[in-house]
């Protein structure tokens, strides 16, 4: 496969398929109301920081994308708050006209029926580049091992931090990171949080969320954490802080 990656500032048209794309996500996962600070305007005020693939077999249907977003660093440490954490330092930044002098990727999406074919590796490269080119000397990564989900139950640093035999990670996207360069900093507890009614997580997952404890869902990567006595439930997403340095 021979694919093209550009930014959707060079490629506009892709802008109306954006996120019509077939993926793995599950529905809950739209449903982090600080993503409303990106997304929205991802088209137009972050269109060089969002990239789009398509491939010589059938150019013009995306196969790919991937954001990645500016913003101002507070000091040398990781938000614990990850994913999150740089959506709403980039926002802040950008609404105070405060210099954004890193950048975060928060998303490499590959098309469903693509998956495993060697797209995510490539993506992460033009990620790369283009951070680079934009003048930044780190890219830094809140990286949603692709397998923890199998794991609830699995604390995120003794996931995170198993090795294979030739020392790589054992988790797949995280060995894609680390293979491109990348070097696994430290575990972002709360990256994601995502709350709603009782109702709103029956919708989103066709779960019956009918019992306090702990939730199993699938594609998570903790328990949702479930309140009948006060119907809410809450689930926390820890992410994997990754960095590459550029130069």
């Amino acid at each position: 496969m021979s694919l093209r990656i550009t930014t959707l500032a060079e490629r506009p048209e892709f802008a109306a398929d954006l996120w019509e794309m077939e993926h793995a996500w599950g529905v809950f996962m739209f449903n982090d109301p600080i993503a409303d600070l990106f997304y929205p305007i991802a088209n137009t005020t972050y269109a060089e920081y969002v990239l789009v693939a398509d491939d010589d077999t059938e150019p013009g249907r995306l196969a790919a994308r991937g954001c990645m977003i500016p913003y101002a660093c507070e000091d040398d440490e990781l938000p614990d708050d990850g994913w999150d954490g740089v959506i709403r330092r980039g926002w802040l930044a950008r609404e105070r006209g405060e210099k954004r002098d890193r950048v975060s990727a928060l998303e490499i999406t590959v098309r469903r029926d693509l998956l495993g074919t060697g797209v995510s590796p490539r993506m992460v490269a033009a990620m790369r580049d283009t951070a680079t080119r934009l003048g930044f000397a780190e890219l830094v990564a809140p990286v949603r091992p692709n397998q923890k989900h199998l794991e609830p139950h699995t604390p995120m640093d003794a996931y995170a931090s198993r090795t294979r035999a030739d020392g790589l990670p054992s988790d797949a996207w995280l060995r894609v990171h680390v293979r491109a360069g990348g070097r696994i900093v430290k575990v972002a507890p709360r990256s994601m949080v995502v709350a709603g009614t009782l109702a709103e997580w029956r919708e989103w997952t066709e779960l019956p969320f009918d019992r306090s404890g702990p939730v199993e869902v699938p594609t998570a990567l903790n328990p949702v954490h479930c309140s009948v006595e006060h119907d809410y439930a809450v689930y926390v997403e820890p992410n994997v802080w990754v960095s590459h340095r550029l130069r």
